[in-house]
C-alpha cells in the first residue's frame, strides 16, 4: 500500500470514529453507493447489458435524452 493510500485510510478511519453510532448505517450505505458508482464494469459486460436493453426495446429517442439539460 502506498503512503498516500495509507494516509487516506487513516483519515477515513478518523472520520468514521467521529461519526455518531446512530449514523453509521447511513454512512455505510453512502460508502457502498459511492464505490458502486465509481466502479466501472468490464467493457464486455457493459456491451452485453446495452445490447440486451436495446433488444428488449429499452431505448429512448435522442431528442428525449437532452430534456432538462441546459446547454448554452
Amino acid at each position: 500500500m502506498s503512503a498516500r493510500a495509507a494516509t487516506y485510510k487513516r483519515q477515513l478511519q478518523q472520520e468514521i470514529n467521529q461519526t455518531p453510532q446512530e449514523y453509521l448505517p447511513n454512512l455505510l450505505q453512502i460508502v457502498r453507493l459511492f464505490r458502486e458508482s465509481v466502479g466501472l464494469k468490464p467493457a464486455e459486460e457493459s456491451f452485453r447489458q446495452g445490447w440486451a436493453e436495446a433488444m428488449n426495446g429499452e431505448t429512448q429517442p435522442i431528442s428525449k435524452l437532452w430534456d432538462g439539460i441546459d446547454v448554452e
